[in-house]
């Protein structure tokens, strides 16, 4: 159904339209008429036409200037003008109000029916486009809370996923370089530090999370995750890299009125902490910070810069520096590491240069903080006695120099464990796994066997045999069996039966359909290929 105005002072011509709509496109119009430039624009403003054919000439306000209203409020509307005046006159008007055709009167109806033809068709492919926008509309408004709760989980959890961060953040258009978290925390009532009935709460909180959802994007400009316990974490992107008093206090009360009309909404009582802002990486630090400033608080909002949380350094200390130290390490940057150990030690050597005892016990820290991480990062094994010498080395060091070197060597070799001991573990799995095959490829041994004796999982070994033989593990024993099959095949004596059970097949079809399979020919006529 479409909906189309007459606007003409005169009666014949309104029937005339009238007549020919009507005729000719039974049913498909519902029809409203006006014969003066005001009541055609109080009449578009009430009935809201899809097309409205107008008279140039009407008593009062004229049709160019009745159309420039009604397209003020109506800017989808089609104008079809009808006009016994030169259509030159009102050329320019027309095309900057965007009518689709002027014609002349008298018109005809062969006229009337193509104009409307071509009027029915913009319109149908306007309102499909629309239909497709709000399917689009709605497929995102379904995807972008997946994506969003996808890119809080990378941000807090994140192990050596760098990429996907990069990539959540094209695809939510975060250009921002730092963030800071908040942890919405919920519950019935405040206790002290403690939200009471965390697991109810949290059902409620459930029923009500698209609002919450919404009443926290209003206020911030944010991204939300997904309920975790009685907690909503929040990650607000940010140039700044600090936030100065001012800002703090202004998101404070922001915050504070934002949890009261939480409360009021969904009847649920929040406490909301916000943590500092860092790198996208560092996300779980500012979370944790956010968490820990609602425990050293009483208040409904706790800020971590406003909390006795966390470390304070002395004033030059290159805390930065540090940090480096440990990422780097983390992710087996082996060159970057050691030359953050160089600049960190510059900076002991410069600033305390006579602190020789403090110098070593700092270095030592260092080194025993890299050693775990180490082997915490898989593929070595910790044994009790193995620093034994540590002590005695770094205390006999009687100069920066042999100080330094000690530390770069140990700092060198933990990340170079970090890098390569995962490795050297897969590796051993994977050799172990081949000789084991090798040795048993005559037996009945499945995906599941090998890894009950590599006692690793099969999805998990499977994987690794793949990624380290660029074969799966049925390929390689079905590649090792043909194999010894071939070279049995060059003994004459050897029977068919005899060379299908000793490579493992119990069905002498089932093995000579597998040869010809891998080797191109079945094992009787290679037999004759490999005769001498």
């Amino acid at each position: 159904m479409y909906r189309i105005m007459l606007a003409d002072d005169e009666g014949i011509v309104i029937d005339s339209l009238k007549f020919i709509i009507e005729s000719g496109y039974p049913g498909q119009f519902e029809i409203e008429t006006a014969k003066s430039g005001r009541s055609v624009i109080e009449l578009a403003e009430r009935f809201r036409p899809d097309i409205a054919f107008m008279d140039i000439q009407m008593p009062g306000i004229n049709g160019i200037e009745a159309m420039r209203e009604i397209k003020r409020n109506n800017p989808s509307i089609i104008f079809i003008v009808v006009s016994a005046y030169d259509r030159f006159m009102y050329a320019k008007e027309a095309i900057t109000l965007g009518v689709m055709e002027y014609i002349n009167k008298p018109f005809t109806k062969q006229g009337i029916s193509e104009v409307l033809d071509k009027a029915i068709r913009q319109i149908d492919q306007r309102r499909e486009q629309h239909r497709n926008d709000l399917i689009i509309k709605e497929k995102m408004e379904n995807v972008i809370p997946v994506i969003e709760n996808g890119f809080i989980f990378s941000i807090l959890f994140r192990e050596y996923f760098e990429e996907d961060i990069i990539r959540y953040k094209e695809l939510l258009e975060i250009n921002t370089a730092n963030c800071y978290m908040m942890a919405f925390v919920f519950g019935d009532t405040q206790e002290g530090n403690y939200m009471t009935n965390a697991v109810g709460s949290s059902i409620k909180a459930a029923e009500d999370y698209h609002l919450i959802c919404e009443i926290i994007k209003e206020t911030l400009n944010c991204f939300v995750g997904n309920i975790m316990s009685n907690k909503i974490p929040v990650c607000v992107p940010t140039d700044a890299s600090s936030m100065d008093y001012e800002e703090r206090v202004e998101l404070i009360d922001t915050c504070r009125a934002l949890s009261t009309r939480l409360h009021k909404e969904t009847g649920v009582s929040f406490r909301v902490g916000i943590g500092g802002i860092v790198p996208f990486i560092d996300a779980m630090e500012s979370y944790q910070g956010a968490i820990k400033a609602l425990i050293n608080s009483t208040g409904r909002i706790g800020h971590v810069d406003d909390m006795p949380v966390g470390c304070d350094y002395e004033e030059d200390y290159p805390i930065a520096i540090e940090k480096k130290i440990f990422d780097e390490l983390k992710d087996g940057h082996l060159n970057e590491c050691v030359q953050a150990c160089r600049d960190f030690f510059e900076w002991m050597q410069q600033t305390y240069s006579g602190d020789m005892n403090n110098i070593r016990l700092k270095c030592l820290e260092f080194v025993l903080k890299a050693e775990s991480e180490a082997y915490l990062s898989g593929g070595m094994t910790y044994r009790f006695e193995s620093r034994e010498n540590y002590l005695p080395m770094v205390m006999e060091a009687g100069s920066h120099e042999e100080i330094q070197k000690w530390f770069l060597d140990r700092m060198g070799e933990a990340c170079h464990n970090v890098l390569v001991k995962r490795g050297e573990k897969t590796n051993d799995i994977v050799e172990s796994a081949k000789k084991y095959i090798d040795e048993n490829y005559n037996k009945d041994i499945s995906l599941d066997d090998i890894s009950r004796v590599m006692n690793i999982s099969p999805y998990y070994f499977s994987k690794l045999f793949k990624e380290k033989t660029g074969e799966n593990y049925v390929e390689f024993l079905t590649g090792l069996r043909i194999d010894k099959a071939k070279e049995m095949l060059k003994i004459p004596d050897k029977s068919m039966k005899e060379i299908c059970s000793e490579v493992g097949y119990s069905d002498p079809n089932y093995f000579s359909r597998i040869f010809k399979k891998v080797v191109g020919v079945p094992p009787t006529e290679y037999r004759e290929t490999v005769k001498v």
